[in-house]
């Protein structure tokens, strides 16, 4: 089931939103202001995030940055009564996946969705497996031995990272490039706090992702 965001200040707009997309199968979840929109996105894997853009607190801009930032494969539909092109093409350039102007059709909204989400899963993997560890890349769900693990998106981010990457060995700064990005200014030592996270939730993690003395990091298993 995939799980969308959707954050707009107009509850009216959202609960129609909403109930027309659980309609769909779809898991919706609510956010009325930027603030708690994106306390949302820094704690939780999202298929798609519907977007207004003039928001309490903190605008759409920030939260489409924050989205692209965290997760490149989440999909964004912004809806804006800003409906200039200038406007339109500076949120498509951004990063946005759509752009639809207010007052928007739900009919058409959840067509939209649903064409966002299925280009979604034709670019992603549909499965990888590691010993007892099952990652859906489709729905970015992991699971071990059969139990769901949750994790942050830049934990997801980093765990995936590793995956693809076994058996080989990665300093502190590759790390920060490859999953953080050149943008990032905060301390190596984040690599260290999701590391140690990664290896509290994930048995495979705990007993495969080794320290490299002096390097860095590896995730060190055997291929099936």
């Amino acid at each position: 089931m995939s799980k969308i965001l959707i954050v707009e200040d107009e509850k009216q707009i959202s609960k129609v939103m909403k109930l027309y997309l659980e309609k769909e199968g779809y898991n919706i979840e609510l956010a009325s202001d930027g603030k708690i929109a994106e306390e949302l996105i820094e704690n939780n894997i999202y298929d798609l995030v519907i977007l207004d853009i003039m928001m309490p607190y903190k605008d759409g801009w920030y939260l489409l940055k924050k989205v692209k930032s965290l997760n490149k494969m989440t999909q964004v539909i912004i809806t804006s009564a800003r409906g200039e092109e200038e406007d339109r093409i500076f949120g498509l350039e951004l990063g946005a996946d759509d752009y639809m102007v207010k007052p928007i059709s739900m009919r058409e909204l959840v067509l939209r969705v649903s064409l966002r989400l299925k280009s979604t899963l034709k670019e992603t993997e549909s499965e990888i497996n590691i010993g007892k560890l099952n990652i859906d890349e489709n729905n970015r769900r992991v699971f071990e031995k059969g139990e769901e693990v949750i994790l942050t998106p830049k934990e997801y981010e980093l765990m995936i990272f590793f995956v693809k990457n076994k058996n080989r060995v990665f300093s502190r700064e590759d790390l920060i490039l490859k999953v953080w990005g050149y943008d990032f200014f905060g301390d190596t030592r984040t690599v260290d706090t999701h590391i140690k996270k990664l290896r509290e939730k994930i048995e495979v993690f705990k007993d495969n992702l080794k320290t490299i003395w002096r390097v860095g990091y590896s995730l060190t298993v055997e291929d099936e």
